[in-house]
């Protein structure tokens, strides 16, 4: 289903730091996301974007899936937090100038004490990325934060 939603009604990320593009689609246990690859890329130099931010795309995807579940039950988005990755594999360097990616994530588990498992594609033309990401959502994230300077 092609998405309602525009990236700042679904990521909590504002300003420069919010790195998606568009919302292209989602379902019930997935969303894909495109990211355009220009000269004012955040993290870009004269070659494009360095391969490993891909992870930043792929947690950013993950937290627009995350905002779409929050909409849907009559909520606002809220903060997450990535907690790690497994096997973050790419097949390039870098993400050149001009390049569209789509990063599409996919439920691969989801608890009720907010610790969430995604699996994680990400397609240009030419090259791809995959990686199975680990995230944390707390009911309040404040009061995470909070407790864990206590």
């Amino acid at each position: 289903m092609k998405s309602e939603y525009s990236v700042a009604e679904l990521v909590p990320h504002s300003g420069t730091m919010s790195l998606l593009t568009n919302i292209v689609g989602y379902g019930d246990d997935w969303l894909s996301a495109e990211v355009h690859i220009t000269p004012e890329s955040v993290f870009a130099d004269d070659r494009g974007v360095p391969a490993w931010i891909g992870l930043e795309y792929m947690a950013q995807t993950i937290a627009a899936y995350g905002g779409r579940e929050e909409r849907r039950r009559g909520s606002t988005p809220k903060i997450g937090f990535l907690l790690g990755s497994r096997k973050y594999l790419c097949d390039a360097d870098t993400f050149p100038l001009g390049q569209k990616l789509l990063i599409k994530v996919q439920v691969e588990m989801l608890s009720e004490g907010g610790l969430n498992v995604f699996n994680c594609e990400l397609q240009g033309q030419g090259l791809s990325a995959s990686a199975m990401v680990n995230v944390f959502q707390p009911d309040d994230a404040e009061e995470f934060l909070e407790n864990l300077s206590s």
